[in-house]
């Protein structure tokens, strides 16, 4: 719901990092990898119940996630930089995305291990439901998003917004996840009742994402 706002509020401050980034041995990809390794520690370090360094982590991840597509385009943007790099592009694109859901769906399991523990050993004895549920509505969400973004073209629509996979947007999207996971590693002892409340948020934009692809496709493309 927030990500077109974001985008646009960050744009310019990404870019000029993206510039300072721009050395032959600093690629999108690397960043990608880094933001993959640093999400997986921030979800040990909350099984672990060490909040602070999680929630650290967690931060820098999401830094990463946001500096590598800045960076690609301004690669693809280079003299002579075609042909070859539309494919290098959908790479890494691929290994964005892969990485996003690895690290969202880690930290889901990182916070339930530490809150869920029992109260002696420094969790909070709460329930792991919610948080299940918080990962079944987000494969849910992932397959509506990625399903619609694999056939939108082959019925000539397009929804180009720069990224290499276009979908839909919802009421739960990446911005608001940043901000919940961020929520649960600030307050680990109300991360029980808002995986409740994020897991119908999140079910609910997946019904609207199913909805909306639905009608997207079965209808005709703009200018037909």
């Amino acid at each position: 719901m927030l990500d077109a706002s974001m985008r646009a509020l960050l744009d310019a401050p990404l870019r000029r990092v993206a510039a300072v980034l721009d050395r032959p041995w600093v690629t999108p990809n690397r960043i990608s990898v880094t933001g993959l390794v640093l999400g997986l520690g921030s979800a040990v370090a909350a099984g672990g119940q060490a909040w602070a360094l999680a929630l650290g982590l967690w931060v820098l991840s999401r830094v990463c996630d946001g500096l590598d597509g800045p960076l690609a385009r301004r690669r693809r943007g280079e003299p002579g930089a075609s042909g070859a790099s539309d494919g290098r592009a959908a790479a890494g694109g691929f290994v964005d995305i892969t990485a996003d859901f690895l690290v969202y769906g880690a930290t889901v399991l990182g916070v339930a291990i530490g809150v869920t523990a029992p109260v002696s050993e420094g969790g909070y004895g709460g329930s792991w439901l919610p948080f299940a549920l918080v990962l079944l509505a987000y494969y849910v969400n992932g397959t509506a998003f990625l399903a619609f973004s694999s056939a939108v073209e082959r019925t000539g629509h397009r929804l180009d917004d720069g990224r290499t996979f276009s979908f839909l947007g919802g009421l739960a999207e990446g911005t608001e996840t940043i901000a919940v996971h961020s929520l649960w590693l600030l307050l680990p002892f109300w991360a029980e009742p808002i995986a409740w409340v994020w897991a119908v948020v999140v079910g609910l934009s997946a019904a609207q994402r199913m909805i909306g692809g639905y009608r997207t496709l079965g209808s005709p493309p703009s200018g037909c």
